[in-house]
């Protein structure tokens, strides 16, 4: 009886009129534990083990909290199916105006948006059973992707180079050359992303052969 009360007492606490306490905490729980197992396997799991630089894994790991916490708690204020349309969109067209991102870079952030969306506002008319399925599913696709069929082969990793005189396009063997040299790998193709001719330097994408 006393838990009982306790519990009533609890639920009817207020603050400004909000309620400090309901059970809908336990259903934000649990789905955001979903939402972070999925999406953080496929950054940790999937994603990074292509990479061999961590450029966009910070922000992959922070979108897919912040997403989240956006889209439920604007759900639970049942706003209208054209506002949640409309913010879907705007977090699918965001991009970052100081560097260019690569496709598949966009395609992972539009995933782990997607997962995040999807997790955070799906109605009670779908069932665990269905928001599970189609978690499982986006990661399972993104894995065989990944590293069965749309496998190049290669890894990627972006450097700073200082010779900038090097970048120039006859000069492409010199500096696949050099590279190689300094890493000991064998580079297959080489991206500039960005030149600096004030401070002699270019960050570029080099493109290694996956060693087995």
């Amino acid at each position: 009886m006393y838990i009982l009360s306790d519990i009533i007492l609890v639920d009817s606490l207020r603050l400004f009129g909000i309620k400090l306490f309901n059970d809908d905490l336990y259903e934000l729980l649990f789905r955001l534990l979903v939402n972070l197992a999925f999406s953080y396997t496929i950054i940790l799991k999937v994603y990074k083990a292509t990479r061999r630089d961590s450029e966009y894994l910070f922000s992959y790991l922070v979108f897919s909290p912040m997403v989240f916490f956006i889209c439920h708690l604007f759900a639970s204020t049942k706003l209208s199916i054209g506002f949640a349309f409309g913010l879907f969109a705007v977090f699918s067209i965001l991009r970052y105006r100081t560097t260019t991102i690569p496709v598949k870079e966009m395609t992972y952030m539009f995933v782990i948006i997607g997962l995040s969306v999807l997790n955070a506002i799906s109605t009670k008319k779908v069932s665990y059973a269905e928001l599970m399925f189609t978690n499982l599913f986006v990661l399972g696709l993104m894995y065989l992707l990944e590293r069965y069929i749309m496998t190049s082969g290669n890894e990627i990793q972006t450097v700073m180079y200082e010779k900038i005189e090097n970048i120039k396009p006859q000069n492409e063997s010199v500096l696949v050359s050099d590279l190689e040299e300094r890493t000991g790998r064998l580079i297959e193709k080489v991206e500039i992303l960005e030149a600096n001719y004030l401070k002699d330097s270019a960050r570029i994408r080099v493109y290694f052969k996956k060693q087995k």
